[in-house]
């Protein structure tokens, strides 16, 4: 339930604050709540939901990596 919450806030946080938003904040909260609700969903052996989870911490961490200017992706 901590993990739910955590990203119900964070999604508020930048519908509210749009483009003002502390990204570096909201990428680490996100990375923070997928990591919680990754291992919740391993202990009760959900694959689908594991894998999903497992999959936004990825993301997560190539997003921190960029607000950082740490990992420069050519476009």
């Amino acid at each position: 339930m901590t993990g739910v919450i955590m990203r119900i806030i964070s999604f508020t946080l930048v519908s509210w604050l749009g483009p003002k938003s502390p990204f570096l904040f909201v990428w680490a909260f996100n990375t923070a709540d997928a990591i919680l609700l990754s291992w919740c969903a391993i202990l009760k052996k959900d694959k689908a939901y594991t894998l999903l989870n497992v999959f936004w911490v990825l993301v997560g961490v190539i997003g921190i990596l960029r607000t950082e200017g740490l990992l420069q992706i050519n476009e």
